[in-house]
């Protein structure tokens, strides 16, 4: 409806060639929005005020002129001039008559756009190390980069979605000799745990799975080794403990063994992530980029343009040519490439593989990672701001008002599996997006589980079920729906609830639009929840299996679209629709 609008205003200001010129009209679509009291109208634009300044007129008489040369259309009842220059429309009621018809006729369609031809979009989220079972933090990237990917492709937008796996460098040694370590301790043997291991139970059970080794025993592997912390330095300790674990097991072997492990934790997060409806188009393989020698030749490419130097053995990118705060290094004095080479490359072939833009949904602590690899696509001949990252802030747990501890490295986390199976798939893919991504989140679990009013995904539920209920009271009257009777009978539609829920209705396409281009699924929380209000209230104020057939089908035309529509919005969401509660 809103663009109906904005194509009236648009046709009105073609016909003005005095304001052909003007930069304004390139905005016009965004220059229309709801007004905020239905008292001034339905919709509203301020396109006058922004023609006056460029043009040097009064607002009020440019408003004039162009509601001179508004088009007839059914969809407006009057259009005025409100304050300085704003022009209300008064939308009429086949206007939300038409909506309605439009909800019934395109179902689960409704609201989406067609699918645009670029740009062709990679959205890469949760990623998180495989080093361990998801935890309630992942939980919340999971959700929202599967909301925003559902928000994107509704609003017209081709989205592939991406897992990069983190399969190469320290983490996955350390992941190695700490599943060695449960391996030996199992055995029998006294070990000595490092402080800088992974420690879970999850290690015990994957050292189980595998077995034994052999050419390794405690004696041997600690042997001559620094002192771990607190005495000595914990990274000092573990390092040495990997470097003898690959002398004594012989590199292939503990690399079979580092593989083994990353396999048994990497498909539990596919299992858990699918269990979630969370799934990728693609799992990226980090050790591919090595593999395939994709690091190498960006590095190559970054040389042939003169963006590195050497300084002190260590080679370097000139990361400052393009807005960063200081140049990185990309190849230690050791010769190892550090982690910036390898988002560089990734990055790159993200755009090599046919990508226009990119999103990567990050962690609140990766704030800096986006300046320099900005500048890493600039310096590859890609547009810097081709890349979009959007960062999610941390998940606090509450139960009964009390605030759960959880820590990560030491193994006491609550997993994102156990979060499920306490409040369920719907209340957690919900209650993860009713914030916004950069604030923190306190996620109440009794809440989450409450079947009352209070919790929102039950109250939103619990609307959609209320439309089924009564449908399935009019079978058991033996009475008939005739939609099309129903949508003859829509000017019947006269009380307040019903013009509030109509209205409610008809902004569910702009409500997609806004959450998709502002990355923000808390609109559509939000949205909903208005909804399920607005539906709620009309069932409480007024009875829809009347003996009025004409009134009586009409009122459950509109339910209907209302179910529709919770449906579509919840299932964007990640959140079932339930017929019963």
């Amino acid at each position: 409806m809103k663009s109906s609008i904005a194509n009236i205003v648009e046709q009105a200001i073609s016909d003005l060639p005095e304001f052909a010129a003007a930069p304004e009209i390139a905005s016009i679509s965004t220059s229309v929005e709801r007004t905020r009291d239905p008292r001034h109208g339905d919709f509203t634009t301020n396109i006058a005020m922004r023609l006056a300044k460029s043009m040097g007129k009064n607002p009020r008489e440019i408003a004039q002129t162009i509601i001179d040369k508004l088009p007839e259309s059914e969809l407006i009842d009057a259009v005025d001039i409100a304050g300085p220059g704003f022009i209300n429309f008064h939308v009429s009621g086949a206007a939300f008559h038409r909506e309605l018809a439009l909800i019934l006729d395109e179902n689960q369609c409704y609201g989406r756009q067609e699918m645009r031809n670029e740009p062709k979009i990679l959205l890469e989220f949760v990623s998180a190390n495989p080093t361990g079972p998801l935890h309630v933090g992942h939980g919340r990237h999971a959700s929202y980069g599967a909301t925003l990917g559902n928000l994107l492709e509704a609003a017209g937008y081709q989205v592939d979605r991406e897992y990069y796996v983190n399969d190469a460098g320290r983490q996955m040694d350390i992941l190695g000799v700490s599943v060695l370590l449960r391996i030996l301790e199992a055995a029998g043997e006294t070990i000595h745990f490092p402080d800088a291991g992974y420690k879970g139970e999850y290690i015990k059970t994957i050292g189980a799975s595998i077995g034994k080794v052999s050419g390794v025993s405690a004696t041997r592997l600690f042997e001559g080794l620094p002192d771990d912390a607190p005495a000595g330095d914990k990274e000092e300790f573990i390092g040495a403990l990997i470097d003898r674990a690959e002398e004594l097991m012989g590199i292939d072997e503990f690399h079979k063994l580092r593989r083994e492990s990353l396999t048994s934790i990497l498909d539990d997060i596919k299992d858990d992530l699918a269990e979630f409806g969370v799934t990728f188009d693609k799992w990226f393989s980090e050790q591919s980029l090595t593999d395939d020698k994709l690091i190498d030749s960006a590095l190559a490419g970054l040389k042939e343009r003169r963006m590195l130097y050497e300084k002190d053995g260590a080679t370097w990118f000139r990361a400052t040519d393009f807005g960063d705060e200081k140049d990185r290094v990309v190849v230690r004095d050791n010769g190892k490439k550090t982690y910036f080479a390898s988002d560089i490359a990734y990055h790159f072939g993200k755009r090599e593989r046919g990508y226009d833009f990119l999103i990567d949904i990050l962690g609140s602590d990766h704030h800096g990672y986006i300046a320099r690899v900005q500048a890493g696509l600039e310096a590859m001949g890609y547009a810097g701001d081709s890349l979009e990252v959007d960062l999610v802030q941390f998940v606090t747990l509450y139960r009964g008002g009390e605030k759960m501890q959880m820590s990560t490295r030491s193994g006491e986390f609550v997993t994102l599996r156990q979060l499920r199976e306490e409040v369920g798939n719907d209340a957690a893919r919900f209650f993860y997006v009713m914030r916004s991504n950069d604030q923190h989140l306190d996620f109440d679990l009794e809440l989450a589980k409450s079947r009352s009013n209070d919790n929102p995904v039950y109250y939103i539920q619990y609307a959609h079920a209320r439309v089924a209920s009564v449908f399935r009271q009019l079978a058991e009257k033996s009475l008939d729906y005739d939609q099309s009777a129903g949508i003859e009978n829509f000017d019947r539609l006269s009380e307040t609830h019903e013009k509030a829920l109509m209205s409610s209705l008809s902004r569910y396409p702009e409500i997609i639009e806004l959450a998709a281009n502002n990355r923000a699924p808390q609109h559509l929380v939000h949205y909903l929840r208005d909804l399920a209000n607005e539906l709620h209230s009309y069932y409480n104020a007024h009875m829809f299996i009347v003996d009025d057939v004409a009134l009586r089908n009409a009122r459950l035309a509109l339910i209907s679209a209302t179910r529709t529509v919770i449906a579509g919005g919840l299932t964007i969401i990640g959140v079932s629709a339930p017929d019963t509660m």
